[in-house]
C-alpha cells in the first residue's frame, strides 16, 4: 500500500452523522525530573501562562485537557480562559473555575460552545495562584508560551510577559466531530515535534501534512529526543504507546518515526547504540499492537544524521544500523505502508547526511523546507484529501 493510502471515511453531513469527541490537538509531555534535559524545566507561582494551540481538527464544541502526569504535588489551576476567532469563554471543570489536579492525574474541562476551525489558533490562559513545582511539559514544541505575574486570564494582552519555548500542563483539545472522521497520530521524535522549523510559524512536518488533507487530520505526539526502546528523553515509545496512541479518541491510523535517538543519544551518554535486531523488534511490536487495536500503521525510514554537530551523536556504528533498519523497513510487510522520509531529505551525493538545502543547521534536524518534504513523503498516494 502507498504511504497514507487510507481508504478514509468521508464525512456524511447530509445523513446526520453521529457526533463524537475526537482529538483535535495533542501534546505529548515529559517529566521535568529526567537526567537528560534538552531545555530547562520550570514552575510557576502567582503567574498566568498563555499558550497558543493550533488545532489539527475543528468542531462546533471543544474541551481542554490538562495534565499533572509528572508532578510531585497537587497542581492548582485558579482560573482559566480560552479564546478563538469566535470569542472568549471561561474554562470550567464540573462547573467550577478552580480545579486541583493530583500528581499523575489529568482533568478534562467542561465542553465549550465556541466553534473552532482546523488550522485555527486557540489561545489558552491558565492562572497558577500557588507554587506548582516543576511543570509537566512539552519541551521543544516550536511554539512560545507567554508568562506574566498575577491573574490575567481574561486580559487581551499580558503585561510585561516572559516568553519561553515550551508548552506547560496541556495534553490536548477534544473537538466534537462526525464519527467517520479519519484521525492519525504522528508518533515519534523531534522530526514530528518540529525541532528545526521556524518557531511560531506552524511549519512542522505534521502541519504541512495537515495542509494537504481535506478529510481527517493528524495530531502530533512527537517528543524531541524520544527513543523507541529506552526511557529519556520522555518515556520510550514502547512505554507510552497505550497512552499517546491507543487512548487518543477517534484514532484510525498511527504514523511512526523513531530510531535517530536510539542510535545517536547513547553516544552522548557513553553507551553503545541500539542494535538492528532490537530496533526491528521494537518497531514490529508497535505494528502488532496497532493492528490488535484495529489501527493502520505507517512507518517512516530513519532520517539521516551523519552531519550532527553534537558530540557523540554520529558514529559509524550508529549509521550502519540506520542503513540496516531502513533496508528492513523498505522491504517488510509488517506495516500497512512505508514512507521513505530518509530518501526524501537525504543529500543525494552522501545519503547519510541531510540535503544541505533542507538542514536546519545542526546536521540532524530539518528546516521548514525539509519538514515540507517530509510531509510530502507521508502524503504520497494518500486517498483522504
Amino acid at each position: 500500500m502507498s504511504c497514507f493510502e487510507f481508504e478514509a471515511k468521508a464525512l456524511d453531513e447530509t445523513n446526520g452523522a453521529d457526533m463524537i469527541w475526537t482529538a483535535g490537538f495533542r501534546s505529548a509531555v515529559i517529566s521535568p525530573y529526567e537526567q537528560v534535559q534538552l531545555s530547562e524545566p520550570r514552575g510557576f507561582a502567582d503567574q498566568t501562562v498563555r499558550q497558543a494551540l493550533y488545532l489539527a481538527g475543528g468542531g462546533q464544541r471543544f474541551r481542554i485537557r490538562l495534565t499533572n502526569r509528572f508532578g510531585r504535588t497537587a497542581l492548582t489551576v485558579g482560573a482559566g480562559s480560552v479564546a478563538t476567532d469566535s470569542g472568549q469563554a471561561v474554562l470550567t471543570f464540573d462547573g467550577a473555575e478552580k480545579v486541583s489536579i493530583a500528581p499523575g492525574d489529568e482533568v478534562v474541562g467542561d465542553p465549550i460552545d465556541l466553534p473552532v476551525a482546523a488550522d485555527a489558533r486557540l489561545v489558552l490562559s491558565l492562572y497558577f495562584p500557588e507554587e506548582t513545582g516543576l511543570a509537566t511539559y512539552a519541551h521543544k514544541p516550536a511554539e512560545v508560551a507567554h508568562i506574566a505575574h498575577g491573574n490575567h486570564v481574561t486580559a487581551p494582552t499580558l503585561p510585561a510577559s516572559e516568553q519561553v519555548e515550551a508548552r506547560f500542563y496541556v495534553s490536548g483539545v477534544d473537538v466534537l466531530s462526525p464519527d467517520a472522521t479519519a484521525i492519525a497520530v504522528a508518533f515519534g521524535d523531534s522530526w514530528f515535534e518540529g525541532v528545526g522549523s521556524t518557531i511560531g510559524a506552524n511549519n512542522r512536518s505534521v502541519d504541512f501534512l495537515n495542509r494537504r488533507l481535506d478529510k481527517g487530520w493528524v495530531v502530533n505526539q512527537g517528543i524531541a529526543g524520544n527513543r523507541l526502546l529506552t526511557d529519556e528523553v520522555g518515556e520510550s515509545a514502547l512505554g507510552r504507546f497505550d497512552r499517546d496512541v491507543l487512548s487518543v479518541p477517534g484514532t484510525t491510523h498511527v504514523l511512526v518515526h523513531f530510531g535517530i535517538n536510539d542510535l545517536g543519544l547513547p553516544g552522548m551518554l557513553g553507551e553503545p547504540p541500539a542494535t538492528t535486531d532490537a530496533l526491528v523488534a521494537g518497531l514490529t511490536s508497535l505494528a502488532r499492537r496497532a493492528h490488535a487495536a484495529d489501527l493502520k500503521i505507517l512507518a517512516a525510514t530513519v532520517g539521516p544524521f551523519a552531519g550532527a554537530i553534537y558530540p557523540g551523536i554520529s558514529t559509524p556504528a550508529g549509521l550502519a544500523v540506520r542503513r540496516e533498519v531502513n533496508d528492513w523497513i523498505r522491504g517488510t510487510d509488517v506495516f500497512d505502508g512505508v514512507c521513505d522520509v530518509a530518501a526524501a531529505v537525504a543529500n543525494p551525493d552522501a545519503p547519510d547526511y541531510i540535503d544541505p538545502a533542507l538542514d536546519s543547521g545542526d546536521g540532524m534536524h530539518l528546516n521548514d523546507d525539509g519538514a515540507r518534504l517530509m510531509a510530502n513523503a507521508f502524503a504520497t498516494g494518500a486517498a483522504w484529501w
